[in-house]
């Protein structure tokens, strides 16, 4: 497959988990916008180290940086576009669908309780923190992109070709579902 997926959706939705499954099943390179964001938070002086940095206190930290100064996504939106248009690559990002044309792109959508059950899972914590940290950071990214590009993050789904909701599905129905929608529009 050489044309790029892009897989997008509210924090703790799934979206690595489909696509890496994306990736290994059609022998693709795999991408996280959030990984790059990482790399220049890190070179700002933040430790950025585990996968759930991003709900911890310093990641929150940053996000409301972020706020402030477009620098962090324009950056990252820019690096992603190349990859993207090169071919070859699934790639998590929230504000990329909205950005580029053609490839697949897909919304992972579910409520709120489903990605903070998630996120509970994922980070061992309690229930409500996972709420809480799933309620802000959705509603930080989709003011600041809003802000950023114009775009209704979570609200506005035209520019997907496929939308799954996770809602009563585990990891491998989700993924299952991706794969087969992959495969039919290619």
């Amino acid at each position: 497959m050489q044309k790029s997926i892009i897989i997008s959706g509210p924090p703790a939705i799934g979206k690595t988990t489909v696509a890496k499954g994306l990736a290994q099943e059609f022998g693709m390179k795999n991408l996280s916008g959030g990984d790059v964001l990482k790399e220049m938070a890190q070179e700002k002086g933040f430790q950025t180290k585990g996968d759930d940095w991003w709900d911890t206190d310093e990641g929150m930290k940053f996000l409301s940086q972020r706020k402030d100064n477009y620098e962090f996504d324009k950056k990252v939106d820019e690096k992603l576009k190349e990859i993207f248009q090169k071919g070859g690559a699934v790639i998590t990002s929230y504000t990329l669908p909205w950005l580029v044309s053609g490839g697949i792109k897909i919304w992972l959508g579910g409520s709120r309780q489903n990605s903070a059950k998630r996120m509970q899972a994922r980070d061992n914590m309690e229930l409500s923190n996972a709420l809480d940290i799933v309620k802000k950071r959705y509603e930080e990214n989709r003011a600041l992109y809003k802000k950023l590009y114009g775009f209704d993050f979570g609200e506005d789904l035209s520019v997907f070709d496929i939308i799954i909701n996770t809602d009563g599905l585990d990891a491998n129905a989700v993924l299952d579902t991706a794969i087969q929608k992959v495969r039919d529009l290619s």
